[in-house]
């Protein structure tokens, strides 16, 4: 099967924290403060890898985690970075953020190279806290923490042309006849299973990159069958050609068909529908009656007036094939359209919020006093030195900020009751 989606999960790496530490020298007693800088941590960066046209690799591998910067350390030494992590795509990747949706990133175009996840921010050692008052900081800053996402990848094929048309109908063979691609071709009931891109080489040196869309069937807009998966690679197309079995080789109505196949487009995207469309009426080399009205001028009488050209062709033959993709080459020059690329919603760096782990604020009867517990709370224990007046100010707009202060406020607190943090206990006083 095809992969053309898939779910990963991402991690940028952790900023190192600062070092607390002071000069210890033979002959100076009171040396100075001198930790040095955490180190920035990795962070994860999306690349488009021309060998590539599949997200298989997805399937095997789908956790990605940046490295961690190191921790400061003793005279100014800065801890080292941590590694990116590039992760390399197929062209036409879109990347989404897997709850909402959103899409994040659209890896075409001029869009090589992207940064998904920055690594967190190394923390300062005690030495940038040194003032004239405190000469002896015992605290430093905390790296900032890693950011963490899971991944939607969605393969959208880029291509100016795609060529549409129910299974069975020809796609593969006028493929493999045009361009260089190389499809499996056999007589398949289902649909081929592989979106196949091929380049048509023209005299003149203008050519265009065609699409095979794997067949559609009826309701395929609605998810039946595999009508998502195929649907999606049309969306950056220009033009479409509508290849239909003019023969009726398999008892298929054609115009019923081409009919069938718009409404499928028009009822998964509305703007598909609306692109120029022209259609190649296959198989003409197979069509034997001779007492009934040529199929090919029923086609053209019926969508040549409202704008659409038909063109009997052969596949097998070429019969025809020259007219059309000369045809198909103006229609392009005459589009003076970009190519469709899907515009960022979700920004990693300002939509995702870090350092909200839980907390709990309660009141214990028993011992009459209010808990306050959490990771978040152990952290900022962990490294706050509240025995310094500017750890104590550091811890009381930590409590301000973190909305623990209004929390403990709506339990009740009064003046003079006993707040307990983990071996911590202080008496509330409100400013």
């Amino acid at each position: 099967m095809f992969a053309d989606r898939a779910k990963i999960y991402i991690r940028s790496g952790k900023g190192g924290d600062g070092h607390v530490s002071f000069r210890r020298e033979k002959y100076v007693p009171n040396g100075g403060p001198d930790g040095g800088d955490g180190g920035n941590g990795g962070s994860v960066i999306f690349e488009v890898d021309e060998g590539l046209n599949t997200l298989t690799d997805f399937r095997h591998i789908r956790k990605y985690c940046a490295q961690d910067g190191e921790q400061g350390g003793k005279r100014n030494c800065r801890g080292k970075n941590g590694a990116d992590i590039i992760v390399k795509v197929p062209e036409g990747t879109v990347v989404k953020e897997l709850e909402s949706g959103k899409v994040i990133a659209d890896m075409s175009g001029e869009n090589r190279r992207q940064v998904i996840l920055s690594g967190g921010k190394g923390g300062n050692g005690n030495q940038h806290y040194a003032t004239s008052t405190m000469q002896a900081p015992k605290y430093a800053q905390p790296g900032q923490p890693s950011k963490e996402l899971n991944l939607f990848l969605e393969l959208k094929v880029i291509a100016d042309v795609g060529l549409v048309g129910f299974p069975n109908v020809g796609k593969s063979t006028l493929l493999s006849r045009v361009t260089n691609a190389r499809p499996k071709i056999a007589n398949y009931h289902f649909t081929t299973l592989n979106p196949n891109l091929g380049v048509v080489d023209l005299d003149d040196g203008k050519g265009f990159v065609i699409a095979d869309i794997p067949g559609l069937i009826e309701g395929a807009s609605e998810g039946v069958g595999l009508g998502h998966e195929f649907l999606r690679h049309i969306e950056r197309t220009k033009v479409l050609i509508h290849l239909v079995d003019a023969a009726s080789t398999e008892g298929r109505d054609p115009i019923a068909d081409i009919y069938a196949i718009n409404k499928e487009l028009e009822a998964y995207n509305a703007d598909i529908a609306q692109r120029p469309q022209v259609i190649a009426a296959n198989k003409i080399d197979a069509i034997y009656a001779e007492n009934e009205e040529d199929p090919v001028t029923k086609i053209k009488e019926e969508f040549e007036p409202k704008g659409i050209k038909v063109f009997p062709i052969s596949a097998v033959s070429g019969q025809g094939l020259n007219e059309l993709l000369y045809y198909v080459k103006d229609m392009l020059s005459q589009i003076d359209e970009p190519p469709t690329i899907f515009e960022p919603e979700f920004n990693p760096d300002t939509d995702i919020v870090v350092g909200n782990e839980p907390y709990t604020v309660e009141y214990d009867e028993t011992k009459n006093e209010y808990v306050v517990e959490g990771p978040r709370i152990e952290k900022m224990l962990g490294y706050t030195n509240l025995e310094s007046e500017r750890g104590f100010r550091f811890f009381q707009e930590f409590l301000k900020n973190n909305e623990i202060l209004d929390a403990l406020e709506a339990l009740g607190i009064q003046e003079g009751d006993t707040v307990r943090m983990y071996g911590l206990a202080f008496s509330y006083y409100k400013e």
